[in-house]
């Protein structure tokens, strides 16, 4: 576990994944992390595993999806130590043909994927600006930069939510506030994508997942770049991935 710092890092969308591995190592670090998701008692394992190892996080039930919400989480987190760096893990990934998207599917996708990730790059940017630094990352899809089959509504939200980044990035950017977007390119190694795998037959495509430990470490590195070197938007991929 690095040394303690005075500054937190909060994370919307604190999955048992990618969200929970970006908590785990940023609070290696020694950064108090702000936990948030839809059922808040789902963080206790995390919470409890963070604190074993010497850490320090907080778990909160959040509804990315209310502004009054947001703005108290990210405030919270603030309050508690300086936020240094917030990210947008919020996924919403579904699949319906056309004709069976209803618009409260797609309205709700959008909801989440989209405006939710407005609401918390707009409220971390308060925070943040300020004191003129800080990291603001989204994690994307490949559905960000390609619209697929079925993904009508996912697709046009992570779109959506990539041109909100690019917005922040240009505006933010010569303020200290470094904005990113990460375009996730393949599957997350879970035990429901192994078993999903399975039931098709396998055919090697387990080579082609992400371990979500990796992809917390991406997050790590990219919050380490100095400001005349920023990257804005990254593309990760296994090298089993075909693209």
């Amino acid at each position: 576990m690095g040394a303690e710092r005075h500054a937190s890092v909060a994370v919307v969308g604190a999955g048992d994944y990618i969200g929970a591995a970006i908590a785990r190592r940023f609070a290696r670090e020694g950064y108090l992390v702000h936990a948030g998701r839809r059922n808040g008692e789902k963080l206790a394992p995390l919470v409890q595993e963070i604190a074993a190892a010497g850490g320090r996080c907080v778990g909160k039930t959040l509804d990315a999806r209310q502004e009054d919400a947001v703005a108290a989480f990210m405030k919270e987190a603030d309050a508690a130590a300086p936020l240094e760096v917030a990210v947008f893990n919020i996924g919403a990934n579904v699949n319906f043909p056309l004709l069976d998207t209803t618009e409260r599917v797609f309205r709700k996708v959008w909801e989440l994927a989209c405006h939710a990730g407005f609401l918390s790059g707009r409220e971390a940017a308060r925070a943040m600006l300020p004191r003129g630094r800080g990291s603001i990352f989204f994690t994307g899809a490949t559905a960000s930069v390609r619209g697929g089959k079925g993904y009508a509504a996912f697709a046009s939200a992570k779109f959506g939510l990539r041109g909100v980044a690019q917005s922040m990035a240009r505006e933010l950017g010569p303020q200290g506030i470094h904005v990113a977007h990460l375009v996730i390119d393949a599957g997350v190694d879970t035990a429901w994508v192994r078993e999903r795998i399975k039931a098709r037959g396998g055919s090697g495509e387990e080579r082609a997942l992400m371990d979500p430990a990796s992809i917390g470490e991406t997050y790590w590195q990219l919050h380490q770049q100095p400001r005349d070197a920023w990257t804005h938007e990254l593309d990760v991929r296994p090298s089993g991935e075909t693209w």
